[in-house]
């Protein structure tokens, strides 16, 4: 689960973490009560998406003056808005949030996830943060400073100090990052997260740091210990199939190919995927029903995967180790009755009572081709779709 960055700040305030005031509005006339509530004479205005890189797309203005706010307001809310992380999406724009503007010294770069490599809660760190990270760590890797921390000990104020005069920080600005990073190491375990960012991590005029910027992402998988967390879920940021897959248990992610995958977990899901990409064909989903393959469940699953105007064939590979092949095959044939399928449709079972239920499909007088394995059912569903 992704945040805005709003919901960040307000997180990482909880921890003891600076970030400039400011408030959400959703519309130009309460951003502009916000920008007068602030006090001052400038501020930022930023357009409230699941996505970086919103400044070089117009979703970060810097203004004078409350006309300037009101049209930067004007400008965003309602809009959809495409960033070069927005994966292809352009994503719908109902907040803006209205900050001071601070006066910047510097950009700095921390972020805290978890290293799959290392096997460990892992911080990165650079001297150089801001809009351009990425080339950063493609020009000059050597800038870009990496702490794993031990999962017994857990993270060292020592470590913290060490890094900070790694990126150049006076004595002050390390004793600040310290507590920054204890904040953002207690936040990542307490909440369960994925990610945390803060990019930039600035450092102000004055000396002292601030996130003046902040991505974080969930782990699902814990969601039902934090239904605080739950709560800040935006429907509206997701890709609507996705969306619609969680209301169900099904595990869905969309793809940009032409035949619709349906599998019963997620090893065997990939592998299909692979199959199918060696046979000539693109995949067009990722879906797994699950270990219980019920015809409401499969039901669902076509829906899911005939969302899609992209789908031109669909390939349905289940393991009947829970459910037994015959069963299975019941539930398919119900479900595409029920859904009206005028798409071709492979079906690949192998577990108990297979020969039963590959019989079933054969004779249901549906437009289900059965396949004796996977290469089988991955070759007959391209032909399918260049038939």
């Amino acid at each position: 689960m992704n945040f805005h960055e709003y919901q960040a700040k307000a997180l990482f305030s909880q921890y003891g973490i600076a970030v400039p005031p400011g408030n959400v509005a959703e519309s130009a006339e309460a951003a502009v009560a916000v920008a007068k509530q602030l006090g001052g004479s400038q501020w930022m205005v930023k357009a409230q998406i699941h996505a970086g890189g919103r400044g070089k797309s117009g979703g970060v203005k810097f203004c004078r003056d409350l006309d300037a706010v009101k049209s930067a307001a004007i400008g965003m809310l309602g809009t959809n808005m495409a960033t070069y992380q927005s994966g292809g999406r352009a994503l719908p724009v109902h907040k803006v949030l209205v900050t001071d503007a601070t006066d910047i010294a510097k950009e700095l770069y921390l972020s805290i996830l978890v290293d799959r490599d290392t096997r460990a809660i892992s911080f990165i760190a650079s001297q150089h943060g801001g809009i351009d990270i990425e080339q950063v760590a493609r020009n000059t890797p050597e800038d870009i400073h990496t702490l794993a921390v031990d999962f017994i000990a857990g993270l060292q104020p020592y470590q913290c100090r060490k890094l900070g005069f790694a990126m150049g920080l006076t004595t002050q600005q390390v004793g600040q990052l310290t507590k920054i990073m204890l904040g953002l190491y207690r936040l990542f375990n307490d909440k369960d997260l994925s990610l945390i960012e803060l990019n930039p991590l600035a450092i102000l005029e004055d000396g002292n740091l601030a996130a003046l910027d902040g991505k974080v992402n969930s782990d699902d998988n814990a969601e039902f210990r934090h239904q605080d967390l739950a709560a800040m879920r935006d429907p509206s940021q997701e890709d609507a199939a996705e969306a619609t897959a969680r209301q169900h248990d099904l595990s869905y992610v969309t793809m940009d190919g032409t035949i619709g995958c349906m599998v019963n977990g997620a090893g065997l899901a990939m592998a299909t995927m692979d199959v199918i990409k060696l046979a000539g064909g693109e995949p067009a989903n990722f879906l797994d029903v699950g270990g219980g393959a019920t015809k409401d469940r499969v039901t669902e699953a076509f829906k899911l995967i005939l969302s899609s105007d992209k789908v031109e064939a669909i390939l349905v590979n289940i393991f009947g180790g829970i459910v037994r092949c015959d069963l299975i095959a019941e539930g398919i044939i119900a479900a595409v009755k029920e859904v009206g399928m005028t798409i071709p449709v492979v079906v690949r079972l192998q577990g108990t009572n297979v020969k039963k239920g590959r019989e079933l499909l054969a004779s249901s007088g549906l437009a289900i081709t059965p396949a004796e394995d996977l290469n089988d059912a991955a070759e007959k569903v391209v032909a399918a779709i260049k038939a």
